[in-house]
């Protein structure tokens, strides 16, 4: 038994000098051996008066539901300690405690000025050691209550009353606060129905003037009565939507339907009979029907749906880190649409759209281990090639895609142990073939429930932000193209692969810079850790808790990147439209038995992004041989294969194009050489029909033809030149022919 001032002890036995209930403690005097008890709670349904003024019946009240005021207490009663202990032994008395009101924040003026008076006034009643000497020395309080009411011009009441008040809640400062807002039937409904009360709340400011003056005006609006709250609340229920509509929409709506059902005949004509004021609920008495019990969690279920509530506005009480056992262990992916348009690396003049962008983050280390971007829609084989990413060696990912890459973290990622993710793409049958082959377990997130990757989700923010702010074509996705539906893709100025080598530079800054300070625990405070995603990564390895399952080169390629088949031709390996080669295959002498003996068909695996080089498998070893872009082919190494498939789609598109504009032409020529022939064919028989005299011989033509081409053209003849040089050429011929003549003769 350890009964100490201003604790509560519950007695259960009559005893001459104690009666059943509950009891304070104010003095605790073990020298005399007795305990000073102010009884606050007795067993009996009414509490023992001592004169005053008759009790009022609930008839002798104005109003029935109005509570009577609690009763005085604290007498005291002076209880010899060996009785009380025995009380105690045989389990007839036991500690009690009493729960008090929560306490009020904040006071009105009024209630602060009456909180302080009323400390002054029952400061020697708080002061517990000199309340037990006036005990011990008078026996009772009678001499500090007179001394009270002298000092201060108080009445006895007042003081009995703040005693009482004391005795029931304990003697600190905290039980003299007024508690106004315990008063008037709290929670406890009064409508004003006929019989009752008229009107409830304020005057109005008409009926304050009026009254001034001594006149007394009826309420313009009347109290609300039980008849309209259950109009009201019937008419909110009709109203079927997810969400209730923002008030004045809902009290209209309630007004509507509850209250504008009349309608008269006017001139022929039917019309509703407009509510007058004072016949119909105003807003401010509906909101107090629908709201008046509800909690604050219930008025906001109210104004947004069950998905919204459980997404975006329930309590965060626990951490995305729980419960996995270090870094490397489990992965959150996700992909989004990225907020940029990006140009194509075949002609930068095109303006390929947005792209798609994964990101991999590790939950315990909240490091961004991963990413991929392209330009085709989610799916797994673009999930695969993001997990690729993550787990190949960096040195790889940057000959590939033409960056120097930025080591953020040591020792570098490889396969996770736990993939979490949502209910798109990693549903399918292939990642569940891929998940058993190669990531032991997959989380899922129930559906509409992105918040539940929150880390991932602020990355995509994160990037989405800093892109805005410093690249040309980025957009605000969520008030730009939202709110404002404006965007200009004109202005963008990156490629694939300048966008790719951007985002490793912003999550390699991530990693080094983010503030992680609310991650470090003491033992990483004491071993000094950067409050970074890289320091809590680095960490968690040197101590041994980082989960690492190494693949090689071969097995990855082989489990991740998408597989297809190439050709090989007599000119070399033909895969998507490119050629490749390598010293490998040369040797081997594939292309000579292609040449002899037909095309083969060789497996490959590519990598969805540039297509400068592809693997195919060595038959001999668990490895990948390696196949480049061929200088002479067509496209070039830093083309990726969306941009390369635009390239042939726009080629065939342009095809039939091109086959008509060809014929054009073609037709155009041989109609021009069907002109020039006919020309040629009149004017040689013009030209033999006006022939006169011999004709030279082919051979002679040929020399007459040779020698006047001969003639510079820059050399300007006469017409009576050419004739007389024509002459002379005529009369030439013509003595060598006699002269040939005369010899044979």
């Amino acid at each position: 038994m350890l009964l100490s001032p201003n604790a509560c002890f519950f007695v259960t036995a009559e005893t001459p000098l104690i009666s059943p209930g509950v009891y304070r403690v104010i003095l605790d005097d073990p020298v005399r051996g007795v305990i000073v008890a102010a009884h606050i709670m007795d067993d009996r349904q009414e509490p023992p008066r001592r004169g005053g003024r008759k009790k009022k019946t609930p008839q002798d009240r104005r109003t029935t539901d109005k509570k009577p005021p609690a009763p005085l207490v604290g007498d005291l009663k002076w209880v010899p300690r060996e009785e009380l202990r025995e009380l105690w032994d045989e389990r007839q008395a036991r500690d009690f405690e009493i729960l008090r009101p929560k306490p009020r924040k904040t006071l009105s003026a009024t209630d602060q000025e009456l909180y302080e008076r009323r400390l002054s006034i029952m400061r020697p009643f708080l002061d517990l050691p000199a309340l037990h000497e006036d005990l011990v020395v008078h026996g009772s309080l009678a001499p500090l209550i007179k001394r009270t009411i002298a000092t201060h011009s108080v009445s006895n009441a007042f003081v009995r009353r703040m005693w009482s008040t004391l005795c029931r809640w304990g003697f600190d400062e905290a039980s003299l606060i007024p508690r106004r807002d315990l008063s008037g039937a709290p929670g406890k409904s009064r409508p004003c129905d006929p019989g009752g009360r008229k009107k409830a709340g304020r005057k109005t400011t008409a009926e304050r003037n009026a009254r001034a003056y001594g006149q007394y005006l009826p309420p313009l609006q009347p109290g609300c009565s039980s008849e309209w709250a259950a109009a009201v609340r019937a008419a909110d229920k009709r109203i079927k939507c997810a969400v209730k509509p923002a008030w004045p929409d809902r009290y209209e709506l309630i007004i509507q339907s509850a209250f504008c059902g009349k309608a008269q005949e006017v001139e022929g004509r039917i019309q509703y009979v407009a509510p007058t004021i004072g016949t119909i609920p105003n807003l401010r008495q509906v909101k107090r029907i629908l709201t008046r019990g509800l909690t604050k969690i219930e008025r906001i279920l109210e104004r947004t749906t069950k998905r919204h509530f459980t997404s975006a506005k329930r309590g965060l009480t626990a951490h995305d880190w729980e419960g996995v056992p270090g870094p490397g262990h489990t992965w959150a992916i996700d992909s989004t649409i990225a907020d940029i348009y990006l140009r194509s690396s075949v002609n930068r003049s095109w303006i390929v759209g947005r792209p798609v962008v994964y990101v991999i983050v590790d939950v315990w280390s909240t490091a961004v281990v991963g990413f991929y971007i392209c330009l085709t829609g989610p799916s797994w084989d673009t999930a695969k090639t993001a997990i690729f990413n993550a787990a190949a060696p960096p040195n790889l990912l940057g000959e590939i895609w033409g960056y120097e890459p930025v080591l953020t973290l040591h020792p570098h990622p490889t396969i996770c142990y736990q993939l979490w993710c949502d209910r798109g793409e990693y549903l399918s049958r292939a990642h569940k073939v891929t998940a058993f082959n190669l990531i032991p377990h997959t989380s899922y997130t129930p559906p509409y429930r992105g918040d539940l990757k929150g880390i991932v989700e602020v990355l995509h923010r994160i990037a989405k932000d800093e892109q805005f702010l410093f690249l040309p074509g980025a957009m605000n996705h969520r008030r730009e193209e939202m709110e404002l539906r404006r965007a200009r893709p004109e202005d963008c100025t990156l490629t694939l692969p300048e966008y790719t080598a951007y985002l490793h530079e912003v999550f390699a800054e991530y990693n080094l810079t983010a503030n992680r300070e609310h991650r470090l625990d003491a033992d990483m405070i004491a071993d000094d850790v950067f409050p970074s995603p890289a320091g809590i990564w680095a960490w968690g390895h040197h101590v041994g808790i980082g989960y690492r399952k190494h693949l090689s080169e071969y097995e990855l390629m082989e489990k991740l990147l998408p597989e297809d088949s190439a050709v090989i031709r007599r000119d070399g390996i033909l895969f998507f439209g490119c050629q490749y080669s390598s010293d490998e295959i040369d040797i081997s002498q594939l292309t000579c038995t292609a040449r002899n003996l037909g095309s083969l068909n060789m497996p490959v695996r590519h990598y969805p992004g540039p297509i400068g080089r592809i693997w195919t498998p060595d038959p001999e070893k668990a490895r990948m041989i390696r196949l480049d872009l061929r200088d002479d082919s067509r496209a070039s190494p830093e083309f990726t294969q969306d941009e390369w498939n635009d390239v042939i789609a726009l080629q065939t598109m342009r095809r039939p194009y091109q086959q008509h504009e060809s014929l054009s032409k073609s037709l155009d020529t041989r109609a021009r050489i069907d002109h020039l022939k006919a020309e040629a064919s009149r004017k040689t028989g013009e030209a033999i029909a006006n022939a006169e005299g011999p004709q030279p011989s082919m051979t002679e033509a040929r020399e007459i033809e040779a020698s006047e081409k001969k003639r510079s053209h820059s050399e300007k003849v006469s017409p009576e030149q050419l004739r007389d040089e024509a002459l002379e050429a005529h009369e030439a011929m013509c003595k060598a022919l006699l002269e040939c003549a005369n010899h044979a003769e």
